[in-house]
């Protein structure tokens, strides 16, 4: 077991493999567990701990200064975090924002996520790029009465997001409506007037920036839940599909979702797939998937369009990807990693039907990839 240490410590964040980091806690106390994973993103440290994606997962961050801006109500991706814990290297300052309502020490605690500040988060970092994401227990008792053994036990029982279904965890349990649009300097979220195409996203973790970037083209807007058939979709008579992000294994999501979406792209509605929806479409065609080594999670990964040539700057949040010699006939690849080559979208020949791995809402270029939603609209207007 390799312990890293640190005086007046009442925070300690365990590793499957025995290391151990002790660190000053900070957010909510007690125990939690989950893979761990790190995020190189700068900003958007609320948005990504919102995020449905990172159900299952403890974010550590690369960049050293989280929480220097505080919380609002405004950036949440969703109602409810779904993250594990979080893992900082430094204190968290004042906050130096005008749009800051709550430190985020508050917001965590308020949230119940356990975190953990003052450890070498680029040691950590290096340890799960030598060996992989890790399974992990995270624990914040303010008397200092760690059961390190304990919390590694914790984190080698856990099962593991492989072969793991969390988007029936996140997902909306009952159908609603969305009409809330992208965010505007001084003047806040604006509202859809749903004049536009009727768009049916099937929420498997969807993000609220995601509805907002679609009710932005005027669309009128029905989410449905992970579960929702493929005749519950047809019901509705929509113009388009959106397949959304969300987090866990797209195989064993796959397992009640993949027939819905393999007859949902028989019906020639046009489908955008984002993130898991991107994977679970890609399974959904004969496509196979795989766990990486310790995934994408950051906002600064190059992408480059291959039917263009142009390179995007994405932000991305996935630790399974589609295998790209497991395409089959008529599915072709459009995107690619320029950090490691994987496959970031395809699309389907002579149907409507694309999907990429990053997220085009999340704005890191900042439009690099605004493009797409523009692309979707284009093939539902041409179907109207």
């Amino acid at each position: 077991m390799i312990s890293l240490s640190r005086s007046g410590a009442n925070a300690a964040l365990a590793l499957a493999d025995g290391t151990v980091f002790r660190g000053i806690g900070i957010g909510a106390t007690g125990t939690a567990t989950g893979e761990v994973v790190f995020n190189t993103a700068m900003t958007g440290y609320q948005e990504i701990l919102s995020d449905p994606s990172y159900a299952g997962q403890i974010v550590t961050f690369t960049f050293p200064h989280i929480g220097n801006v505080g919380t609002n109500p405004d950036d949440l991706e969703a109602s409810t975090p779904f993250a594990r814990g979080v893992v900082l290297r430094a204190s968290v300052t004042e906050p130096s924002n005008y749009r800051s309502a709550a430190r985020l020490q508050a917001w965590l605690e308020r949230q119940g996520l356990v975190g953990i500040t003052g450890i070498d988060t680029r040691a950590l970092t290096v340890r799960l790029r030598e060996t992989g994401s890790q399974n992990a227990a995270i624990a914040f008792a303010p008397d200092g009465a760690l059961d390190i053994e304990q919390l590694i036990h914790d984190a080698r029982s856990w099962p593991g997001l492989v072969g793991m279904d969390l988007a029936g965890e996140v997902s909306a349990r009952q159908r609603y409506d969305w009409s809330e649009s992208k965010w505007q300097f001084e003047t806040g979220y604006g509202r859809s007037a749903g004049t536009g195409p009727h768009i049916v996203a099937l929420d498997y973790g969807i993000k609220r920036n995601i509805l907002r970037s679609l009710a932005s083209f005027d669309c009128r807007l029905t989410v449905l839940p992970a579960k929702a058939t493929a005749a519950d979709v047809v019901a509705l008579r929509p113009d388009g599909v959106f397949l959304s992000n969300g987090p866990g294994d797209p195989e064993a999501t796959g397992a009640y979702a993949v027939p819905e979406l393999r007859r949902l792209v028989d019906t020639g509605l046009p489908v955008f797939g984002i993130c898991l929806g991107h994977q679970m479409l890609a399974l959904a065609l004969g496509a196979k998937t795989g766990k990486m080594k310790f995934g994408h999670h950051g906002a600064n990964h190059p992408v480059k369009d291959l039917e263009t040539g142009k390179v995007e700057i994405t932000s991305q949040n996935h630790g399974f990807s589609v295998l790209p010699d497991s395409l089959p006939d008529g599915v072709v690849p459009t995107h690619v990693s320029l950090f490691d080559g994987s496959l970031e979208g395809l699309r389907v020949e002579g149907k409507p039907v694309f999907s990429v791995q990053y997220h085009p809402e999340a704005s890191p270029g900042p439009t690099d990839s605004a493009y797409l939603f523009d692309r979707f609209l284009d093939l539902v207007k041409a179907g109207r």
